[in-house]
């Protein structure tokens, strides 16, 4: 009882911090505004790029997460956490990263203008949706990695009794599990890229690459019309909710039952198989590496030029972190229902830019928005990770509750009781996981800062932006790699402390 009292209270809690903002941005605007020729741009253009940038991140997720599925090597283990990182990496760091090897001066237009062939411009739709499948590649994979890896080894025995070629077996067993899994994938990238911001801001090249996300930073910052912005605000949710309606809808297809959970490796195939699987694995270990050693190798000089504002900017960071991880973690943990993870949703599909504004309406008369802009930040950050946690803590819950829930019963456990000796040591391992991934998020966010900082409320991502900003490319790359360094040390801390002495 007590335990469904904290819940209630966690979830309107999340109910009133997810729609009130909205509510208060619209009353405060007089009602919706009216959109204007450049916002339609902005919405088919975010549409665009979202399709195009989920699409090709799911296609070429398949041919990778089969390579992994049926291929094993040395070193495999550590080559998916490492593809795994640009999840976790902040966007402002990816960026340079990418600029470092596909822009004007970088690595590929190098090798292009040596053989004569054009040169490959990375603003625009082009770098927008290059950055997305950058991000979301390893996300896609890992979905569909776990696909494979779920199918029970039973039908893999079968199929392989009944003499079933190539062709047979992937219509029997992988495109099933494809259909499955994609939608679902397929929709939550959708989603990400919809709400994108930072990507938008420092690669859409124009007025003609601006993103909603993007319509509505300027609708605030530059023409502060509350009303359109909530109207973009609403219509970019209407937009997520659907794309989860019609993922939902497509995913509902029949699984391959259980098994006797006994681990069988697909198939490694002959020559041709394993060259093709390399060949796929090579190039992804390309496309999400070389750019991570890029941002190494320029950034190191730039660590002897970083100045006092950049460390303070650091400190300011690493505050912000720690503080929405310890906020989104408490929160997370009443909420591990399947109705909590579905109220959570919807966290990911509004903008955190109207969210921010709501906030700062609702502090206004009180005290200087200003000064409180690294709360609001923190606060936004943990509601934005809340789905990723919930994600990662709901079905270890639920499996806890459900294995010894009648143990709890038979010895009357107090809840205190059954908390501190049940279920926070068994949910260690993937508190830790979720610790982690949120602050590394909250590390490289680019978001409501943006909006409401000033000099000496920075964040280390807004002071990487403002060196670039300034022209100051050397210092900017040496806070990149410092925020690097940060955001992956903080996701290794954490996730290694969930891991270390924890219960099996």
């Amino acid at each position: 009882m007590a335990r469904r009292s904290v819940a209630v209270i966690a979830g309107a809690a999340l109910a009133a911090l997810t729609l009130g903002p909205i509510a208060l941005v619209l009353w405060r605007a007089g009602g919706l505004g009216a959109l204007g020729p450049g916002d339609w741009l902005a919405l088919r253009f975010t549409l665009v790029q979202a399709v195009l940038s989920a699409g090709v991140s799911v296609a070429l997720a398949v041919p990778v997460a089969k390579a992994f599925a049926r291929q094993r090597f040395w070193g495999r283990g550590l080559l998916v956490a490492l593809m795994g990182a640009p999840f976790i990496l902040p966007v402002i760091v990816a960026v340079m990263g990418l600029i470092a090897v596909f822009g004007r001066n970088g690595l590929v237009n190098g090798v292009l203008s040596t053989l004569g062939l054009p040169v490959f411009d990375v603003y625009g739709l082009h770098g927008v949706v290059l950055a997305h499948v950058f991000f979301n590649l390893p996300l896609a994979t890992r979905m569909l990695l776990q696909g494979w890896l779920a199918i029970p080894s039973e039908r893999f025995r079968l199929a392989a009794s009944l003499g079933l070629g190539a062709r047979a077996r992937v219509r029997v067993l992988d495109w099933p599990m494809i259909r499955r899994v994609a939608p679902g994938a397929f929709a939550v990238i959708f989603v990400i890229c919809l709400t994108s911001f930072a990507v938008a801001l420092t690669l859409g090249g124009g007025p003609r690459a601006t993103t909603v996300e993007l319509a509505i930073y300027q609708s605030m910052r530059f023409d502060f019309d509350l009303g359109r912005a909530a109207a973009l605000a609403l219509v970019q949710l209407a937009l997520g909710l659907g794309a989860g309606v019609l993922a939902l809808q497509a995913s509902r297809v029949a699984g391959f039952g259980t098994g006797l959970d006994r681990p069988l490796p697909l198939s490694a195939g002959g020559l041709c198989t394993r060259a093709w699987d390399a060949g796929w694995l090579i190039l992804a270990a390309a496309f999400l590496l070389v750019p991570l050693a890029s941002v190494v190798l320029r950034g190191l000089p730039g660590l002897v030029q970083l100045g006092p504002d950049t460390w303070r900017a650091a400190g300011h960071s690493l505050m912000l972190a720690l503080g929405s991880t310890a906020l989104c973690l408490l929160w997370a943990l009443p909420l591990t229902t399947r109705r909590g993870e579905l109220w959570a949703l919807m966290s990911i599909a509004i903008s955190p830019l109207v969210l921010g504004t709501g906030l700062f309406l609702m502090l206004r008369p009180y005290v200087n928005p200003f000064s409180m802009a690294l709360p609001v930040t923190g606060l936004i950050n943990a509601l934005m990770a809340l789905p990723f946690a919930l994600r990662i803590l709901t079905p270890e819950a639920e499996a806890v509750a459900r294995d010894y829930g009648r143990l709890r019963a038979s010895l009357r456990m107090t809840p205190l009781a059954w908390l501190r000796l049940v279920w926070l040591p068994r949910l260690r391992r993937p508190l830790g996981f979720a610790a982690g991934l949120t602050a590394a998020l909250a590390m490289g966010d680019l978001g409501v800062i943006a909006l409401f900082a000033d000099p000496d409320r920075a964040t280390l991502p807004l002071q990487v932006y403002r060196l670039m900003g300034a022209y100051r490319m050397e210092a900017a790359a040496g806070a990149a790699l410092l925020l690097l360094m940060f955001s992956l040390g903080l996701f290794w801390i954490f996730d290694r402390g969930g891991r270390v002495g924890a219960e099996t």
